[in-house]
Formats: C-alpha cells, structure tokens, sequence
C-alpha cells in the first residue's frame, strides 16, 4: 500500500469497540473529504454465513477487509477511511478465542494504517444482532487504547454526539495531516 509521504493516500482507520459509530462516521468522513471509504467487512461475511463464527472465519474476515482496502486504495484522493482494520480482529480473536492468527499479528505491525480514530464509548448502544458485548464496551476500549500506544500507533480518541462527533474528526485528521488541503 502507498506510504503517508506527501502526494500518496493516507490511510485513516475508524476503529474502536462495538456500536461507537465506526462505520457512520468513515462514511461521513469520506464525504467530507470527497474520496472513498472501505466498509466494515465483518458485517457482510457474518450476515452470509451466519452470526457464528470460528478462529478461521476472522483471519478470513481480516483478509477480505484488508483486500477491500486495496481494491479501493486507487479511488481515493489523498484519504482513504477504513471501517475497521486489523487491531479490530486482533481483539476480537483473542478474545473469542485466547489467541490471534499470525497473519493478523504480522499486518497489523507490518503494514499500519497512517493514523487511527478511536471512537470513544460515548455513543447509545444500538442494538443489533451481530454486536456482542453491550456491558463491556468501557473494557474494549481500554483494550484498543493499550494496544495502540504499546505498538506505538498515532492515534486519538473522537468523541461527541452527531455533528460534534464528525467536526472533532475532521478537526484531528486535519492537524495531524495540514499539508492537504481539506475537500480538494
């Protein structure tokens, strides 16, 4: 994938525990900003193959969210935002399942997205049937926090309801990156 040197695309992952707005605001941070967006992978594969899964279902899961990512690098403009990303399945296997694939391990620190929004827990939980863990959000996203800062990952934390929640996203995306220009 292209580097965050100036002139390529500049990855942006959305990630963060369940019903924190992931994928509404990747979708309205790719609108503002006028480029694309990688939808949440998990969500298509589960609701085909059902709402159970297996260790080898999230390496498949993290492969096709990764290969979605690709396929929609060379329609981006400056920003691609991702719905998810590789810690995402990282967490989730190891807490499924006590451990994470390798595979995932090694394209999380290999390849890593150029800066993360943490979605903040401050949203309502909405419930949904392929969501999990509605009393252990606080837990998740201590859990992402740890994890990005022990592997040394820019990042911060976007909070606020509505318009708030996708205004302190753009305002963080643009200090990180000044040099492009905001709907260009």
């Amino acid at each position: 994938m292209e580097s965050s040197a100036k002139g390529s695309v500049i990855r942006i992952a959305v990630t963060g525990p369940e019903s924190t707005g992931k994928s509404a605001l990747a979708a309205s941070l790719a609108d503002y900003f006028h480029t694309a967006w990688v939808p949440e992978y998990a969500r298509d594969y589960l609701e085909k193959h059902g709402p159970s899964y297996t260790e080898t279902d999230i390496e498949m899961i993290a492969r096709g969210q990764r290969e979605a990512e690709w396929h929609m690098l060379h329609k981006a403009k400056h920003f691609l935002f991702c719905d998810t990303e590789p810690l995402v399945t990282k967490i989730w296997s190891e807490h499924a399942f006590g451990h994470c694939p390798p595979w995932i391990i090694s394209e999380l620190t290999a390849n890593p997205h150029d800066f993360y929004l943490l979605c903040n827990i401050d949203l309502p939980w909405e419930v949904d049937p392929l969501r999990e863990h509605p009393h252990h959000r606080r837990y998740f996203f201590e859990l992402y926090r740890k994890e990005l800062i022990a592997l040394t990952l820019p990042f911060t934390v976007i909070s606020g309801q509505g318009r708030e929640r996708l205004e302190n996203a753009i305002l963080s995306i643009q200090e990180r990156f000044p040099f492009v220009h905001s709907r260009d």
